[in-house]
C-alpha cells in the first residue's frame, strides 16, 4: 500500500467514528448543554493525547510550538465549526442545518484544486456530486422547507461547511505540523467551550453511568481519535477522495442506527446507500493528489 493510499486509509477512521456519532450522542438523551459537551469531550481529546506523550516520556510542551497558522486554522476550526453549528441549530431546523453544513465534503473537494501540486478531476467532481445527492435524499426526509424566517442559522450552518472544509484543505500548508499538536488545539477548543458554557448554558452533569459511557465515548472517539486521524488523513492521503467518502458518515449513522434498533430502513436509505457507494468508486477513478 503507498504511503498516500495509507494516509487516505487513516483519515477514513475519522469518517468511521463520525458515523457513531448520533449513537454514542443518543445515549446521553440531549439534556447535557452544547458548549458543556464540547467543553467535557475536547478534554477527554486533550487527556487521550497527553497519555499518549506520557507513554512516550514527554511533557507534550515541545508541540506548543508551532507557527501562527497553525493556530488558527486548528482553533479556528475545530472550535469555529462547533460554535457556529450551534448557532445554526438555535437558529434553525435541524434537517435545514445538516443539509446545509453537509456542503463541506464537495467544498473540500472543490476548494482542493487550489493547493499546489493537487488535482481536480471530473471524476472528483462527479463523485462528489452523486454522494451529496445521496446524503441530502438521506437526511433531507423530515425538512419542512426553508424559509427566510430562518435565515440566520442557514448562513451559520454554511459558515460551518466554509469553515470545516477550509481547515481540512488548508491542513495542507502546514503538513510540517505533526498530528500532536493537535492534541492542543483540542485543549484550547475545550477551555474556549467552558468559558461558553459559564457564561450562557447552566451545568447539567450525565445522570447515570450510561450518560457518563455517552460523553466519554464521544471524547474518545468522534472527537478524540477522529480528529487526530482526520488531521494525518487530509495533510498526507487522497484529499479529494476523503472528501467524497465523508458522506458516508451519514450513512454509517443511519445504518448503525438501524442496526440499534433506533431507525427503520427505507428506500431512501437504499437509495442513498447505492449514490454514496457509487459516487466514492467514481471519485476513486481520478488520479491522486500529487
Amino acid at each position: 500500500m503507498s504511503s498516500v493510499n495509507r494516509a487516505t486509509a487513516v483519515g477514513f477512521i475519522s469518517i468511521v467514528l463520525w458515523g457513531i456519532l448520533a449513537l454514542l450522542t443518543s445515549l446521553t438523551h440531549g439534556k447535557i448543554p452544547p458548549f458543556q459537551m464540547l467543553a467535557m469531550t475536547f478534554a477527554l481529546a486533550f487527556l487521550l493525547m497527553l497519555v499518549n506523550w506520557l507513554r512516550q516520556g514527554k511533557s507534550g510542551l515541545e508541540y506548543t510550538h508551532q507557527p501562527m497558522l497553525a493556530w488558527l486554522l486548528g482553533v479556528g476550526g475545530l472550535f469555529g465549526y462547533h460554535f457556529f453549528y450551534f448557532l445554526a441549530m438555535a437558529h434553525a431546523p435541524v434537517v435545514e442545518v445538516s443539509l446545509i453544513s453537509y456542503l463541506w465534503p464537495l467544498l473540500i473537494v472543490l476548494f482542493s484544486a487550489l493547493l499546489p501540486g493537487e488535482q481536480l478531476s471530473k471524476f472528483h467532481l462527479i463523485g462528489a456530486v452523486l454522494a451529496l445527492v445521496g446524503c441530502w435524499v438521506l437526511i433531507g426526509g423530515g425538512s419542512s422547507g426553508f424559509s427566510a424566517n430562518h435565515l440566520t442559522g442557514y448562513l451559520a450552518a454554511l459558515a460551518c461547511a466554509f469553515l470545516w472544509s477550509s481547515y481540512s484543505v488548508a491542513s495542507r500548508l502546514v503538513k510540517q505540523v505533526p498530528t500532536d499538536a493537535v492534541g492542543w488545539f483540542c485543549g484550547v477548543t475545550a477551555l474556549l467551550g467552558l468559558i461558553c458554557h459559564l457564561l450562557w448554558e447552566t451545568t447539567v452533569w450525565p445522570a447515570d453511568w450510561v450518560e457518563w459511557l455517552g460523553v466519554i465515548g464521544l471524547g474518545l472517539g468522534p472527537v478524540g481519535i477522529a480528529f487526530f486521524t482526520w488531521d494525518y488523513g487530509v495533510k498526507y492521503g487522497n484529499l479529494q477522495l476523503l472528501g467524497v467518502l465523508s458522506y458516508a458518515a451519514p450513512l454509517i449513522s443511519v445504518m448503525i442506527l438501524i442496526l440499534a434498533g433506533k431507525a427503520e430502513p427505507t428506500l431512501s436509505v437504499l437509495f442513498a446507500c447505492l449514490a454514496i457507494v457509487g459516487g466514492a468508486f467514481i471519485a476513486g477513478q481520478g488520479k491522486p493528489s500529487r
